[in-house]
């Protein structure tokens, strides 16, 4: 049976929690992400992935340093960015800095490319953010070469020049980390995720559903016209956020306070407002069971769900009670749902042990056809 994946992911945010006042230090913000990681490990949740942020109120400047601890403190824990920034970030550290993180992580390991949204990152990183998009190609072009190839030439617009080059360590059992290009509006990015067959994250938070079905719908044609398989065989994931009590109004009572006061989209639309125009789902369990499962009409049958829980200054009491209700009462749900009518075509997410699987099948073929050959 085809198996989704399901987790969560943080922006790391430090905000003051508008009950009280009061904002956690940057030193318990860190230690809360780590907290939370292994609590939906215990909960039986698939993956953690944190974004990348180098300005406040964010925290998580350094995801592998933040992700290679959690690897020391879990076993099973899908480990991964919500971004990782492929416009600011050298590829070749990229390279380097990931590949050392799979194999402290024995393979539980990958990633989500994306620009980030904010602006001033750019000059700071001696970048121009009229270059964006062509970084994102560039810069991802180069990482792809120093997984795939051992020794490396190259020269481009936005770097120095290699020579000779080889990136160390070399991806775990010589099969890099699976790529998610992530984008909430750029279809470039939809574009380059499937050029290379990788996958395609959505955000689906900020946008209604009819954004996001365009964006998925290019994405699956895209992956289809560039030889990859069919469009349902494409590779998609997608984020969402909740807020859940066992009573719906209880829900809506106690986040409407989060929510009117968080640096994204607070003082703007009512909560009754976004949630009716975006994924955002503030209720009972059984209300996010079945928006979430609303969400393969529109974008197909797809890999991977994760969850933001951790948003706009909520306690961290208060984010491991909301992970226990999805480990116990919506993930369960999720998994059986989605299975039902799921076409046996569509793949399941990758990992490490089928990339590998399918790296040494095509080895094997390779090697087959060298002997063969007159």
């Amino acid at each position: 049976m085809s198996q989704m994946q399901f987790g969560v992911f943080t922006v790391g945010d430090v905000t003051p929690d508008p009950t009280t006042g009061r904002a956690p230090t940057e030193h318990e913000r860190i230690k809360a992400m780590v907290t939370i990681a292994e609590h939906a490990e215990q909960a039986g949740l698939d993956v953690f992935a944190t974004g990348e942020h180098h300005n406040p109120p964010f925290v998580p400047s350094s995801p592998t340093t933040l992700l290679g601890w959690i690897a020391g403190r879990t076993s099973k824990l899908l480990l991964s960015t919500a971004t990782t920034l492929i416009t600011t970030n050298d590829p070749v550290k990229i390279a380097e800095d990931y590949a050392m993180l799979q194999h402290l992580a024995d393979g539980r390991v990958d990633l989500t490319l994306g620009r980030g949204n904010t602006g001033p990152v750019y000059p700071w990183f001696g970048k121009d953010i009229r270059d964006g998009i062509d970084l994102a190609l560039e810069n991802y072009a180069l990482l792809r070469r120093l997984w795939d190839e051992d020794v490396v030439d190259w020269s481009g617009r936005f770097r120095t020049p290699l020579q000779n080059f080889t990136a160390a360590p070399r991806p775990l059992d010589g099969v890099a980390p699976f790529v998610w290009h992530g984008s909430i509006r750029s279809p470039e990015i939809a574009e380059q995720a499937a050029y290379y067959g990788d996958g395609f994250f959505h955000n689906n938070i900020f946008w209604p559903k009819e954004h996001t079905q365009r964006m998925v719908a290019l994405y699956r044609r895209r992956f289809a016209h560039y030889g990859h398989g069919t469009e349902e065989q494409a590779i998609v994931g997608l984020g969402g956020q909740v807020f859940m009590r066992k009573n719906s109004q209880d829900a809506v009572r106690e986040f409407r306070p989060y929510f009117d006061n968080a640096p994204v989209y607070g003082h703007g639309p009512s909560l009754e407002e976004f949630t009716a125009e975006t994924p955002l789902t503030v209720g009972s369990p059984e209300q996010v069971v079945e928006r979430t499962l609303s969400f393969r009409a529109y974008a197909g049958d797809y890999q991977r769900q994760l969850f933001l829980l951790d948003h706009a200054g909520l306690p961290l009491k208060t984010v491991l009670e909301q992970i226990d209700l999805l480990g116990a009462e919506v993930v369960p749900v999720l998994r059986k749902e989605f299975a039902i009518g799921r076409p046996a075509g569509v793949p399941d997410a990758p990992t490490h042990a089928s990339l590998t699987a399918r790296h040494d099948e095509r080895s094997a073929l390779s090697d087959t056809k060298e002997a063969i050959a007159p």
